[in-house]
């Protein structure tokens, strides 16, 4: 089972990076299990939105080092590339649900990518106040993405999804963390899991939308 969270806003920041990112394996476990009994199309789909969500935390890294290291042309570049992944994974859900519940879902990664963005830039800047208050909008945020995806899609629990999210933005605030301590040994192990993670995310995805359209397999 995934294990839950309940984040508060006002927890600290040591506090919500250790805690949410405590995924259990056996949730790895279930999602290869599952696999076995996907069809050809899930599978296909499932491949399709690991690539797109593990392309968010590739650029979202670049963006960091590039912070790290005040290479503006290498966080131009790493941002313009963040944006137009955020806009294919919303891209993604537009056969389905629409032109409109794409352009919320870009809205709310966005706000993602944002949060991310203003911890990160507090992380260099040393500045504990704005850390705190990018925490909370991390946490807010993976609430109003949760809320969504549920919405959309009753196979996508909203307190699932918002564990789920909630472990992923933990992830990027441990990884922020290690990259300014030039932790790169232990941000190489993060970056698996983080990269794991995403599949999880994906694959979830994946199948709920051969549930919910189960007539399009």
């Amino acid at each position: 089972m995934i294990r839950m969270f309940r984040i508060s806003p006002l927890v600290g920041i040591g506090a919500l990076a250790a805690a949410v990112i405590c995924v259990s394996g056996s949730a790895y476990g279930h999602q290869e299990h599952v696999a076995a009994k996907r069809s050809a199309k899930t599978s296909q789909t499932a491949a399709a939105l690991r690539d797109l969500w593990v392309g968010h935390i590739f650029w979202v890294r670049n963006a960091a080092l590039a912070t790290f290291n005040k290479n503006d042309a290498a966080l131009k570049a790493a941002e313009q590339q963040a944006v137009a992944n955020a806009e294919s994974i919303a891209a993604a859900i537009e056969p389905f649900y629409g032109a409109a519940a794409k352009d919320s879902l870009f809205k709310l990664l966005a706000g993602h990518y944002g949060a991310v963005k203003a911890y990160l830039v507090a992380t260099a800047g040393n500045d504990a106040s704005a850390q705190s208050q990018a925490t909370e909008s991390l946490t807010s945020n993976a609430a109003e993405i949760a809320s969504f995806l549920s919405k959309a899609n009753p196979n996508l629990p909203k307190d699932t999804m918002n564990g789920l999210l909630l472990a992923h933005g933990g992830h990027h605030i441990q990884q922020i963390q290690q990259l300014k301590d030039l932790n790169y040994g232990a941000e190489a192990k993060t970056w698996e899991e983080m990269k794991v993670h995403m599949y999880v995310i994906a694959d979830a995805m994946a199948d709920a939308l051969a549930k919910q359209f189960a007539h399009r397999r």
